[in-house]
């Protein structure tokens, strides 16, 4: 029988860090053991995922604003690491987990200071900054990805590839056949920003979907998640242009919308990759022009070499080229199975399992010394 063992877990508050996080919670709990959760409002603010978690909301601040806003960031990064170094005073952890994001590092902070063993789990193809901060003195780092850009050569003995963990809901789509598409049937499209939505999405999808060929636009059944600004205009533009859509600002049925998409059209944030490589799904990625170190290139760069996805720069996404890729897609109901195929190879299903087998092999009670997860080959770091 396992031990009982205490583990924390410190995310920053987007939903990038929050689902993989919330996933290792769940999974960890269901091992016996307890999980606190430390991270901002933001982050304790997600609906359902940390609902029956001890949750700590710790000062973090940001390094930026010039001198004026470094010397405010990192007095709140120490405030942050005290009232961590008290809470573990109590709580007794026997490994500390940072998902990236601000708020994870005061939490690491005061492993260090307190002799913890501790692990990062990065959800991108690029090593975040906060987790390149302490990647030298952490005890493990598990990534997403294969190849990841950031990663320095000498951290690769302690680098595991477990994958990004997703919902469980969205796990079991990967037991379910890809829904049956017909010549002449329904062809069900689903759009979403992620947890921000994306306005040019919604600018641009529209427009696009308009330019299909009549046979094809008629079959159309659309499903957007768009910003709350933008919303409106899409919902009114979809009207006009007469394309079945359904929009909302929030899906919380996400998986069962997945389920019944034959394209998605999205951003390519870690969790929206990691759910379609669950599910298999293939589709459109645009990513966010803006992120950090342009990680979300990065993050499209394995599901498209495979055939799973396609994807456009912001700048070159346009109504002409969405409709061609589109034609290219969907109106070859064996290529878009085959591109469903190529994404569900790229998934990771036992993510969350390697990710609490890793964890648990940081504490005292690791038996054997057995290392989890998969290595990454050597020679594999940019």
């Amino acid at each position: 029988m396992t031990r009982e063992r205490h583990f924390v877990l410190a995310a920053g508050g987007t939903g990038g860090h929050m689902v993989p996080a919330a996933a290792l919670a769940a999974e960890l709990t269901r091992r016996g053991h307890r999980v606190a959760l430390v991270s901002d409002e933001r982050g304790v603010r997600f609906p359902g995922l940390f609902e029956e978690i001890q949750t700590h909301i710790l000062p973090a601040g940001r390094m930026s604003g010039g001198p004026l806003g470094w010397i405010k960031g990192a007095r709140q990064v120490l405030a942050g690491r005290a009232m961590a170094v008290q809470l573990y005073r109590t709580f007794k952890p026997e490994a500390v987990i940072g998902f990236g994001g601000y708020p994870a590092l005061p939490a690491l902070l005061a492993a260090f200071k307190a002799k913890i063993p501790t692990a990062v789990h990065e959800q991108n193809a690029v090593l975040g900054r906060v987790n390149r901060l302490v990647a030298r003195k952490v005890d493990a780092i598990a990534t997403s990805y294969l190849e990841v850009e950031r990663l320095k050569l000498d951290w690769q003995p302690k680098t595991h590839l477990v994958g990004n963990p997703v919902r469980e809901a969205v796990l079991t789509l990967r037991d379910r056949p890809f829904p049956l598409l017909e010549e002449d049937g329904i062809f069900r499209v689903l759009v979403t920003g992620g947890s921000q939505g994306a306005s040019v999405l919604s600018q641009v999808v529209p427009d696009g979907l308009a330019m299909l060929p009549v046979s094809f636009r008629r079959r159309l059944q659309v499903t957007h998640q768009a910003r709350i600004e933008d919303i409106d205009a899409a919902r009114a533009k979809y009207a006009e242009l007469q394309i079945a859509a359904e929009l909302a600002t929030y899906l919380p049925d996400m998986p069962e919308q997945l389920a019944w998409a034959h394209l998605v059209i999205a951003r390519a944030g870690a969790s929206t990759i990691a759910e379609l490589t669950a599910a298999g799904r293939p589709a459109i990625l645009v990513p966010l022009p803006i992120a950090t170190d342009d990680h979300q290139t990065a993050n499209a760069r394995e599901i498209t070499q495979a055939g799973g996805a396609r994807t456009i720069s912001q700048k070159a996404f346009t109504p002409k080229e969405l409709a061609k890729q589109m034609q290219k897609l969907g109106l070859d109901p064996v290529a878009l199975q085959n591109a469903a195929a190529r994404a569900k190879s790229c998934g990771r299903p036992n993510a969350t399992r390697d990710l609490a087998d890793l964890v648990e092999g940081l504490a005292p009670a690791r038996e054997g010394g057995q290392e989890y997860g998969v290595p990454l080959p050597q020679g594999v770091a940019a």
